[in-house]
């Protein structure tokens, strides 16, 4: 019996070999199929409007168009995929790069490939997931020493995206900061939950982003 999820995937990465492997272990699953490959950040984007897949598999760092650029590019489309980064790099910069710029997960290469296959369908129900590694690094990025200069700048461009929220709006995207889910958020405010989804598709509008990590992040900044 087929099963009721059928999610479809695109690999994107500048090593064939790498490439393949991805294939076979995604393919080896009742309930993901690739349904192309892409060697770099133009290519990924021709066949993403082909295919309209769920979820690509992208990596950061390829020849032309970098996997953040691609990023970007591709939740600009109506319905876009949801991305997870997949790469050997995670320095801080590519792991908050990567968030910003709209990916909903981050894991690296030597992740096991088990955990590669729970962060796919993780991202591609909606969620965010980050390998420990990259956890690592957004707390540290989060905690860490950062130049006056460069943090006042975040925290400027964070509040000027932030004023346009309603309080309400703004007391949504805190508990979405604080880590908390539509019931806990419900809660939180004394709101109905209908009225939280409400909150959050204004976010996603008037904040334009794509996912709950980047209200998050935002927050994070503004509040420095």
């Amino acid at each position: 019996m087929e099963s009721e999820r059928k999610p479809v995937r695109v690999v994107v990465d500048d090593d064939q070999l790498v490439r393949l492997a991805l294939r076979l272990v995604i393919d080896g699953e009742p309930d993901l199929t690739v349904v192309a490959e892409a060697a770099d950040g133009d290519a990924a984007i021709t066949v993403v409007d082909e295919q309209r897949p769920d979820v690509v598999l992208m990596d950061i760092r390829m020849p032309g168009r970098d996997g953040l650029s691609t990023t970007r590019e591709l939740l600009t489309r109506p319905a876009p995929p949801r991305v997870l980064m997949l790469t050997t790099f995670d320095s801080d910069d590519l792991v908050l790069g990567a968030l910003r710029a709209g990916a909903l997960g981050f894991v690296l290469k030597d992740t096991p490939p088990a955990r590669i296959l729970d962060a796919v369908r993780t991202v591609a129900d909606g969620n965010p997931v980050l390998s420990p590694a990259a956890t690592a690094r957004v707390i540290a990025a989060a905690t860490g020493p950062q130049s006056s200069e460069a943090r006042r700048s975040s925290r400027e461009a964070a509040r000027k995206q932030l004023s346009a929220l309603t309080e309400r709006e703004l007391d949504t995207a805190r508990a979405i900061a604080d880590g908390l889910g539509n019931p806990e958020i419900a809660e939180r405010l004394h709101i109905s939950i209908a009225t939280v989804k409400a909150h959050t598709g204004n976010l996603f509008a008037k904040l334009m982003v794509e996912n709950r990590v980047q209200i998050a992040l935002l927050v994070r900044d503004a509040e420095e």
